[in-house]
């Protein structure tokens, strides 16, 4: 068993020179942009799902009957993501993790094909959308690991976090493009939407397809499946401040995200419509991306660790703010500010889950990372859904955020070591 690794306060390195910018490395370029085709591809479309299910829903329900429904789409890509997650960091750590990527952005273009042929049907099962995405959730699972396993083959360890803001980067003009023009794509068809998804994903399928670098694991692990699952998990659960930063962002995403109760905002709150709806889900990923574009210039070079509690505390209060708000431009401003916190703390916890594992283990340290925080954004939406059920939508944006308000608390006394962490080396 890989001993745990704890990072260390060492002195500032010297700035990583221009000339080390890792745009200037072609593979990693090219690996960027199909991973902001994937997550471009993917953004829109989970906009239009949760939209299509919530609008169809409503045409025979309630509010909260029909935010249920969204919340069992959740629900059906956790089960996917929970049940593959920690077979997928297995596959991530002992095969070629370019062709686990190429695969899975395959797998997802002919979702999005489903997703489209359920649509050319004037009323579209509820029943076969939600079905989808329990393959949807299944590809998540394995791309997710080899993805973020890839990115530290690419680059000098000298210039890590900079790829790793970058990797942000592109997730977050993925997220904000892809939510911005769902709406757009929403006010064509929804056939039409998925289509736009499904080219996205294709493109990002060549490029990984034709990555000229050697992605294969380094020392690749041979014990038994069972026995490298133990290892992972022990190394995670014995390293507490990877677990502490782990187990923080799943805590409070699964009570403060209020991705789910947007469609219900859009529609039946602040009546914006779909235009308002793609502003809405565009918002966190405007105030993440302008955070990670900060970050990818200037890394947090001092208290990473308090960095990381503030960013959260901040998450929930404007989850709040949020819920209490009536006006589109408030909304939308509460969520902005709710993306950047939101970034500074997945920027914290990736920098530090990356750097301190060993690349035997990256695949499986990435694919619990993932279920922990992917996957929580899924089970968040069906707690959003079961509180709106019972709460009603305000009622669920204010428990959430108040439980992430409480949960940073929590966490500072639970694992102080984290809080303490200084400079990410």
């Amino acid at each position: 068993m890989t001993p745990p690794v704890s990072p260390e306060i060492v002195s500032e390195p010297p700035s990583p020179p221009e000339s080390q910018n890792p745009f200037r490395i072609p593979a990693y370029r090219n690996f960027w942009i199909a991973r902001l085709c994937s997550v471009l591809g993917f953004s829109s479309q989970s906009a239009v799902i949760a939209w299509q299910i919530y609008e169809t829903a409503r045409k025979d329900s309630g509010i909260g009957e029909a935010a249920l429904y969204i919340g069992l789409m959740g629900l059906t890509q956790f089960i996917a993501m929970f049940a593959f997650t920690l077979p997928a960091g297995i596959v991530a750590d002992r095969y070629d993790r370019k062709k686990i990527m190429g695969y899975t952005i395959a797998a997802q273009a002919v979702i999005a094909l489903g997703y489209m042929g359920l649509s050319a049907l004037d009323h579209p099962p509820i029943a076969g959308l939600i079905a989808l995405s329990f393959f949807l959730g299944a590809s998540r699972a394995f791309i997710a690991p080899a993805s973020s396993a890839i990115g530290p083959m690419l680059v000098p360890k000298a210039i890590l976090p900079r790829a790793i803001a970058s990797n942000a980067l592109a997730f977050q003009i993925g997220g904000i493009s892809g939510a911005a023009v769902s709406g757009l794509l929403l006010s064509v068809s929804a056939m039409f939407a998925y289509g736009f998804s499904a080219a996205l994903f294709v493109i990002g399928g060549v490029l990984i397809a034709t990555l000229k670098a050697d992605t294969h694991p380094v020392n690749a692990p041979t014990g038994s499946k069972m026995e490298m699952v133990r290892e992972g998990l022990i190394y995670i659960w014995t390293n507490k401040i990877v677990f502490g930063a782990l187990s923080l962002d799943l805590a409070a995403v699964l009570l403060g995200g209020a991705t789910a109760l947007l469609p219900i905002f859009a529609r039946d709150i602040l009546h914006a419509g779909e235009i308002g709806y793609g502003a809405l889900r565009a918002a966190p990923a405007v105030g993440a991306m302008m955070t990670a574009l900060w970050l990818a210039r200037r890394p947090l070079k001092y208290k990473a660790g308090k960095w990381m509690y503030g960013g959260v505390a901040v998450f929930g209060l404007m989850t709040i703010i949020f819920g209490l708000s009536t006006n589109i431009f408030v909304s939308v401003a509460a969520l902005a500010v709710l993306g950047a916190a939101d970034m500074v703390s997945v920027f914290v916890r990736g920098t530090l889950v990356q750097i301190v594992t060993p690349d035997p283990m990256r695949g499986r340290v990435a694919s619990v990372s993932y279920l922990f925080i992917g996957a929580s954004n899924e089970l968040g939406e069906f707690e959003s859904g079961v509180a709106t059920r019972l709460l009603g939508p305000i009622g669920a944006a204010l428990f959430g955020g108040i439980g992430a308000i409480l949960v940073t608390g929590a966490w500072i006394k639970l694992f102080p070591a984290l809080y303490r962490v200084d400079r990410l080396e």
